[in-house]
């Protein structure tokens, strides 16, 4: 992460020490936005993940694995949770998780960081750049220290193979090809 603020620094924020961090999906969620009928939003998350942050001496010598079981797909549906889950998006069945592992981190600012990586959908890995926000360090009330992270990116679900849509009598298409991803991420040092 970014080098440790100075005591004259207004506006620090304290900087998780190196080593591995495994993230705390308790306190974690892996969200998505997709549009409904060209227009609407429709907001759903994966349920069950985990995952591990490691922070390097440097920022660039930092890296993140993370692993989304697909059947824990979640839009507060039960019907279009099925859709989902189907070979008609996911396929839940031949490809039981989502996996995403970093590449490459940059740093862009005092607090922030683009981290570049995999993300395999449906056996297709692809590129995607995150846009991460480190939040800070925060001790539980048990003594454990949470780095917290928010982290955004959009993806084209095509570029996965994932396809399938229907036409609208007015015009455009069901769902939308685009999908943002939000997360929020605290991570506990490793003991």
């Amino acid at each position: 992460m970014a080098s440790q603020a100075t005591a004259g620094d207004q506006d620090a924020v304290q900087m998780p020490g190196a080593g591995v961090w495994d993230i705390d999906a308790a306190h974690s969620s892996v969200g998505f936005v997709a549009r409904h009928l060209m227009v609407a939003k429709v907001r759903g998350s994966f349920g069950t993940f985990s995952g591990s942050v490691t922070i390097g001496e440097r920022p660039e010598d930092s890296s993140v694995t993370a692993i989304l079981d697909a059947v824990s797909i979640n839009t507060s549906d039960e019907m279009r949770d099925g859709h989902l889950r189907s070979p008609d998006f996911l396929d839940v069945e031949k490809y039981p998780t989502l996996e995403f592992r970093t590449t490459k981190v940059e740093q862009t600012g005092a607090t922030t960081l683009r981290a570049d990586g995999e993300l395999t959908i449906r056996d297709v890995t692809r590129p995607v750049s995150l846009d991460v926000s480190y939040l800070g360090l925060v001790a539980d009330p048990f003594g454990n220290d949470h780095a917290v992270f928010s982290a955004e990116t959009e993806i084209d679900r095509e570029e996965w193979g994932i396809t399938w849509n229907k036409a609208l009598e007015t015009g455009g298409v069901l769902v939308g090809r685009k999908v943002k991803i939000e997360l929020e991420i605290q991570a506990v040092r490793k003991h």
